[in-house]
């Protein structure tokens, strides 16, 4: 496939530092642009951190994760890949959130996506903090419940928080299981560590079958047996993949709201991504990255890697 219009822009035609920023230079196409037809996978930026409960700030990620984005080049050089070539990709800007409402917020993500699911796109996000995945969820599990590989140092699996507000970064997907949205059977989170006010998390993981690889177990087994058990977990029917920043080391990832020692290192961050080849990937999404607390832009510029890597696990034909 070789579409000159869907191909981002060369550092060889335009210096990187140069020119309006998009997902590594791809095009931009909104939701109402006739070449949408033809978008097989979307970036997506969805600023909002509305569920956010201690240091605010995702907001402002997708704008630091494009510019961080024009330092990608159109080949993998570890992989060999070069999704450009491979599929349609564009830049369809950001959902546009309300940040004075949060279920209306959700509500506008939720629609949103529908129109990219209608469209045929296959959707890679730039959160954002992690309740964005609840809305994004909501429109592509239209049709049934879907499976999940979960990279975070946090469960995100609460039922509430402050004696019953129901909708945090804490509790997207304790939400999609009740939702039916993930069938939990399907479901692995990988990376969970850090100091706990209680065990209710994973006590819930435990009632409904969803699997949790604490960082000991990961670290014990090394990233392809954990990943190859993930990859058996989710099967061959359709998966979500949810990559939260903060699964990294803030030595490496500092730029997060809810950040925990003990994680993995930034290669690391960067294998478990590519074990997710051949799997059938519903949509992605990378969040919680937070300017505020890197404005160098360095966590911003290992999340756009992690991106491109999910960008070519897509693009393959397995």
């Amino acid at each position: 496939m070789d579409d000159a219009f869907f191909h981002p822009v060369s550092g060889f035609d335009l210096p990187r530092f140069a020119g309006i920023p998009t997902f590594m230079r791809l095009p931009h196409v909104a939701l109402d642009d006739p070449q949408l037809s033809q978008v097989q996978i979307g970036l997506i930026g969805a600023p909002w951190d509305g569920g956010t409960t201690n240091r605010p700030g995702p907001r402002h990620a997708p704008r630091q994760l494009r510019d961080m984005s024009t330092m990608i080049r159109a080949e993998n050089g570890a992989t060999g890949v070069r999704p450009f070539e491979r599929r349609r990709c564009a830049d369809l800007g950001d959902v546009a959130p309300n940040p004075a409402d949060l279920a209306d917020s959700m509500t506008r993500m939720t629609r949103f996506y529908e129109r990219v699911r209608a469209a045929g796109i296959t959707p890679l996000t730039a959160g954002g903090d992690h309740l964005c995945s609840l809305p994004i969820l909501r429109a592509l599990a239209a049709d049934g419940s879907l499976g999940m590989i979960h990279f975070d140092s946090h469960t995100d699996l609460f039922h509430s928080y402050f004696g019953g507000t129901m909708y945090t970064h804490g509790t997207p997907f304790r939400r999609a299981v009740e939702e039916g949205l993930l069938d939990p059977h399907r479901v692995v989170q990988i990376g969970i560590r850090g100091t706990a006010y209680d065990r209710e998390d994973r006590e819930f993981a435990e009632s409904v079958g969803i699997r949790v690889i604490a960082i000991e177990e990961f670290f014990d087994r090394g990233v392809a047996d954990v990943m190859a058990e993930a990859r058996r977990i989710v099967g061959d029917a359709p998966t979500y993949v949810s990559y939260d920043i903060d699964f990294i080391d803030p030595a490496f990832a500092p730029g997060t709201g809810t950040p925990e020692i003990g994680g993995p290192n930034s290669y690391q961050a960067l294998q478990v991504v590519r074990a997710l080849k051949g799997m059938n990937i519903a949509g992605a999404d990378l969040v919680e990255v937070s300017p505020p607390f890197d404005p160098s832009g360095g966590t911003a510029y290992l999340g756009a890697s992690i991106m491109f890597e999910m960008l070519c696990i897509m693009a393959q034909d397995g």
